[in-house]
């Protein structure tokens, strides 16, 4: 164990009233961090560092969700396999271990199940020793018996490449398909909103690892709510993100079923009385096809698989361009400048494109090179950016105002591009879904009672409801991109722009330039403006499309 007094030469004096920190100091923060880590399987408890912040923040483990980090670190999946993939024998091994770490800590006080020690022991600059490490550690997962099913959460394994794939996957996603349809909606120069809403949506990104950095027992975008605004930010913030994370499993269903539609659009059947048509049929069969894989017990298999979603976005962009030009489709239509009727629509969906600040925190802690975290941001944006500009304009201008919410819609089905493009969109989606749905249902899990905890048919009930219950809603708003426009302004507004500034303030209080309190009030006043009227456009267009 390192003494107080060797942190202090490590961290500096007075590190909390410091507001530019070189790469190199940030390094050796960190590094004097993780070393205070019992072992890398208890990496949930850590020892704050003194005056990193004026206050000491109280994490408690027992606060709801329990389960967040492990199941988002799914998404964090491009690391050494060694750090991800479960052996056929893993989950067994895994609960030996625990049950090895619960008898040497049971005969013990469970009473102190805290994230970061008390305000005596940061006083006192003394770490608690294994034991008492120890006792935490059983006393967290003896509540957390469903997190078994997920590997252990990744700890400065990530490269600076890796962290880039993986920003790149989570924000280049389903949103791609729709950026030419916010061009027909807005006009040309909805193309500001959209790098509008990139910068602020890497500065907002950049504001989380600050948060992060304030204390470090912090690791997840649920732990900076508590942090600044106690169990009620938690709570609420946690809503809203799973909020996020069930509507993205809604638009897997009507992406699938409307690519399918288009690939066989005379399929239809009358079952019992009842006429089905092609939407409804394949959206059924989507979900029975990817109910199977939310029963899975271990993801470390589609983690991997989802990763893919990169190719996929970059392969779908290329067949669009193959079309427009090797296919001489051509790029003919010009549209207009700006419709200003309709141009709200649009905030919402490039919100969405660039909202993906749930994950941002889980691939900052799996960095190696934490202060390469900015670098990583601001490298999968511009990436982002680029793609979504160029599919923006190519899908525009070859299909003009018939452009569909997907321009896979569009896109002549005799053509192999085509083809290919249609069933990229319904594989995708196959592998994401289960990974997506899975930190939405293990945060059931876990309020159900302790006797029904671990029991594998309770999960098969509760991930069943759940995929049943994303199908009756994208068989009754089967409207990809007012949906989509929907989460964009109401849920990712919120948490990409809005929350993480008010972490911001509220963490890093007394501690602001008055610059950076403008500037963050600032991007608070446009996120709430945009997200009124994004949600209240996007909510009328839904209407009107379901009384035509």
């Amino acid at each position: 164990m390192m003494s107080g007094t060797k942190m202090d030469e490590d961290l500096g004096p007075d590190r909390g009233d410091d507001h530019f920190h070189t790469e190199d100091e940030e390094n050796q923060a960190h590094r004097g961090c993780e070393q205070y880590e019992t072992d890398s399987e208890s990496d949930i408890i850590r020892v704050p560092t003194p005056n990193l912040s004026q206050n000491s923040i109280d994490i408690n483990t027992n606060a709801w969700p329990q389960s967040y980090r492990q199941s988002i670190d799914m998404y964090t999946s491009v690391t050494p396999p060694s750090f991800v993939f479960l052996r056929a024998s893993s989950i067994t091994s895994n609960f030996s271990i625990l049950d090895k770490r619960h008898s040497i800590s049971s005969d013990s006080d469970s009473s102190s199940t805290r994230l970061l020690i008390s305000q005596n022991w940061l006083d006192k600059e003394i770490p608690p020793s294994p034991s008492q490490a120890a006792k935490l550690y059983s006393s967290y997962v003896s509540k957390c018996s469903s997190l078994n099913e997920l590997p252990p959460p990744q700890e400065r394994c990530c490269s600076f490449s890796q962290a880039v794939i993986n920003g790149i996957n989570v924000l280049c996603g389903i949103g791609l398909l729709t950026t030419p349809y916010a061009i027909r909606e807005g006009g040309w120069l909805s193309l500001i909103l959209l790098a509008f809403f990139g910068v602020i949506c890497c500065y907002t990104g950049i504001l989380l690892k600050r948060c992060l950095e304030s204390c470090p027992g912090l690791r997840t975008y649920p732990d900076i709510g508590q942090a600044a605004f106690g169990s009620a930010g938690r709570f609420f913030l946690s809503i809203i993100l799973y909020l996020e994370l069930y509507a993205a499993c809604v638009e897997f269903l009507t992406m699938m079923s409307d690519n399918l539609a288009s690939a066989f659009p005379n399929t239809h059947m009358t079952f019992a009385g009842i006429h089905l048509d092609c939407h409804q049929i394949f959206a059924i069969t989507s979900t029975l096809v990817i109910l199977p894989t939310v029963w899975l017990q271990n993801l470390s298999l589609l983690s991997y698989l989802s990763v893919g979603g990169v190719v996929a976005s970059i392969l779908v962009a290329l067949c669009l361009l193959w079309v427009g030009v090797v296919n001489q489709v051509g790029f003919h239509h010009k549209g207009s400048a700006l419709h200003l009727a309709d141009i709200s629509v649009t905030i919402g969906i490039y919100g969405f494109g660039f909202a993906g600040h749930s994950v941002f925190p889980n691939i900052y802690t799996s960095m190696r090179e934490p202060s390469q975290f900015s670098a990583v941001l601001i490298t999968s944006i511009t990436f982002c950016f680029f793609i979504y500009t160029g599919v923006a304009v190519c899908g525009f201008m070859m299909f003009g105002d018939s452009t569909h919410s997907q321009f896979t819609l569009n896109m002549p089905k005799q053509f192999v591009a085509s083809k290919i493009s249609v069933w990229t969109t319904v594989v995708i989606p196959m592998t994401k879904y289960a990974l997506t749905m899975t930190p939405v249902a293990l945060s059931l899990e876990e309020l159900f009672p302790d006797a029904w905890m671990g029991s594998h048919l309770v999960s098969i009930f509760v991930r069943t409801l759940l995929v049943l219950s994303t199908l009756v809603v994208a068989m009754n708003f089967p409207y990809f991109g007012s949906v989509m426009a929907l989460i964009g302004s109401l849920v990712a507004m919120l948490v990409a722009v809005v929350f993480p500034c008010m972490c911001y303030l509220k963490l890093h209080r007394g501690r602001l330039t008055k610059l950076q309190i403008a500037t963050c009030i600032m991007i608070i006043s446009v996120g709430v403006v945009c997200s009124i009227i994004g949600t209240y456009s996007a909510i009328s267009r839904i209407a009107e499309q379901i009384v035509e």
